[in-house]
This record gives C-alpha cells, structure tokens and sequence, in this order.
C-alpha cells in the first residue's frame, strides 16, 4: 500500500527556487529529494503561475476568495 507523502509550502517554494540556480536541473533537484521529477515540474509551473499570489495552498485545497467559495456553495446547491 502506498503512502501518499505531503510536503508544506516552505518544502514545495525551496525545491522550486533550487531549480532555477545556475547550473541545477529538475532532474537532478528532485534525485537529490527524493521526489518524482514530475511532481517538481508540477511545483515549478504552479509557482510561476500564482504571480505574487499565494501559491501552494496545502493539501491538494485551493485557496479561494470569499466570493469564489461562496460561488462554489451556491453551485453545489443547484
């Protein structure tokens, strides 16, 4: 039975941020952590992606606004 592993916010921003020092690739990054390539790819793209919002929310739950939550409610109604 696998074990589904799950890393915080700081684990996630710092394995990114090694990636883009010169001379280290995802390949390698994620070899030297213990981690799927893939999974760090995953990181990479979701860091570049937030521009300055709040990226990596934890446990696989998006971080939503109070209206986009409130959307969700209603839609879950319907």
């Amino acid at each position: 039975m696998n074990k589904r592993r799950k890393y915080d916010q700081d684990f996630k921003r710092n394995a990114v941020l090694l990636c883009s020092e010169p001379g280290r690739t995802v390949s390698e990054v994620a070899q030297n952590l213990g981690i799927a390539k893939d999974l760090l790819y995953r990181w990479r793209r979701e860091y570049h992606m937030a521009n300055g919002k709040s990226v990596f929310p934890g446990n696989g739950v998006e971080a939503l606004t109070k209206e986009q939550k409130r959307i969700r409610e209603l839609e879950k109604q319907l």
